[in-house]
């Protein structure tokens, strides 16, 4: 791996807390604020989509992008010809959101429904993995990250491939994550009330396999994917995945 562009090199993992700035401080309900890297560390590793925030030309945009963590470093990847990856790329400022949602909470009254849930907004600008033994170590981590031991069965990227695909690394150094959990919060006088108040937790769990309708006869799904069984939650699957990758660094 190359560590000359910012990807390959044993990731750092900073002790200290990230520093709270008057953008990346919680302000409203500040209690659920967390800036500890552990935090927003487990809130990042059990996800898998993130939001990109930027702007072009005094235009706000926010793209949906697949993405990995290693040490202290954000990764996302995608078509050399995407607009975000190309303006993104090049170093102006943008935000990264993760959010998960863990319940749907019912109160007493419509004010103080609520929601369940784990985010994190991180704050930097990125850049362009550019060496393609760079790029191609990326691609493997993405995969793996996912599918711990994929890549090895995989055809080889061909140059094109490469070629066609941009990754762009962000450093963390400024984040900031918040989190709802519990119960409704409802005013003193309501709780005596005939109404019933709870939470409905919500999961994203993985459903029954479907092969490809083109797999030649004989391919069994393989043990890699034995992780992926049908109800297993998602997010606990990315946690681990996570652990993985980090532990074979």
């Amino acid at each position: 791996m190359s560590s000359t562009t910012g990807y390959g090199a044993p990731p750092s993992a900073p002790t200290e807390d990230f520093e709270p700035s008057p953008r990346s401080r919680v302000k409203r309900l500040y209690q659920r604020g967390h800036y500890d890297r552990e935090t927003v560390y487990a809130v990042l590793d059990a996800g898998l989509i993130a939001h990109i925030g930027y702007v072009i030309d005094g235009q706000p945009y926010v793209t949906p992008t697949a993405y990995w963590r290693e040490g202290d470093m954000l990764y996302w990847h995608g078509s050399a010809a995407s607009r975000m990856l190309e303006h993104v790329g090049e170093g102006i400022p943008c935000t990264v959101t993760v959010t998960h949602l863990d319940g749907l909470v019912l109160a007493r009254s419509g004010f103080h429904h609520s929601i369940n849930y784990r985010s994190v907004m991180a704050f930097g600008r990125a850049h362009f993995v550019e060496e393609p033994e760079a790029k191609m170590a990326a691609f493997e981590a993405f995969v793996d990250r996912i599918f711990p031991g994929r890549w090895a069965e995989l055809r080889p990227a061909t140059k094109q491939e490469v070629k066609a695909t941009s990754v762009l690394g962000m450093k963390l150094d400024e984040a900031s994550a918040k989190i709802r959990t519990g119960g409704p919060v409802d005013d003193d006088e309501d709780y005596a009330l005939p109404i019933w108040a709870g939470v409905l937790p919500i999961r994203t769990v993985v459903g029954e396999t479907i092969p490809d309708a083109k797999l030649r006869p004989g391919i069994e799904r393989p043990a890699h994917l034995s992780v992926f069984r049908a109800d297993a939650d998602l997010d606990a699957l990315m946690t681990q995945a996570a652990k993985l990758q980090e532990a074979a660094e």
